[in-house]
């Protein structure tokens, strides 16, 4: 791994993390019957957010293990990324009222936010992460030019900045549209019209919480 784009390389499990997290929740809610779930955390783009916080979490916590046998990377993976999500769902429910997933119905679950399925799916994510995927994937980064790298990170970073914006004044107007509280700008009526409450409701499990 190259030091001067120890940034990227984290940058890019992060978006890539998190556009096959949302993919795989795609896939996953299709194989239910639900039909298309747009289970992204941004309004914009296919972001699942929980997935590439994760992997980031994998690669920062298992590098020093990477060498390590599997049981303990397992132990590791499992137990750091189940901490994580908590952390995660807890944040979620407290800033806004709602969660982007709940275990609830799975046995040995704590609190909804966290269960034992999920959490050894962690620890064999872990394994198959540090041991093949973060090794290859720092690899392809590093056939990049890192000049084209800087320019493509950059931009996405400025997206991702107007994607965060525009999500959080989404959540915020959606409250005040639940309330019955009218756009009060051309802006509010923005966001009404294209992320509203039902526009929200299809991606974020429990947003009709919000209702109660």
């Amino acid at each position: 791994m190259k030091k001067k784009k120890y940034f990227y390389y984290l940058f890019w499990i992060f978006i890539v993390s998190s556009i096959f997290g949302w993919l795989f929740e795609v896939i996953l809610s299709f194989c239910r019957g639900q039909g298309f779930v747009n289970h992204s955390s941004l309004v914009l783009g296919p972001f699942g957010l929980a997935y590439g916080v994760g992997a980031l979490a994998l690669s920062i916590f298992l590098y020093k293990f990477k060498k390590s046998n599997n049981l303990t990377i397992f132990m590791v993976s499992a137990i750091s990324s189940s901490i994580l999500e908590y952390i995660m769902s807890w944040g979620m429910e407290y800033f806004m009222g709602f969660t982007a997933w709940d275990y609830s119905s799975r046995p040995f679950n704590l609190n909804g936010r966290i269960c034992l399925l999920f959490a050894l799916i962690w620890g064999l994510l872990g394994i198959i992460w540090i041991k093949i995927i973060y090794p290859k994937f720092c690899k392809i980064i590093d056939r990049i030019n890192f000049d084209n790298l800087k320019i493509i990170t950059n931009t996405l970073i400025c997206f991702l900045i107007l994607d965060v914006f525009l999500t959080l004044t989404s959540f915020y107007r959606m409250t005040k549209e639940i309330q019955d509280i009218p756009p009060s700008n051309s802006y509010e009526e923005f966001l009404d019209k294209y992320f509203g409450y039902d526009y929200l409701d299809n991606m974020y499990v429990n947003v009709d919480r919000l209702k109660r």
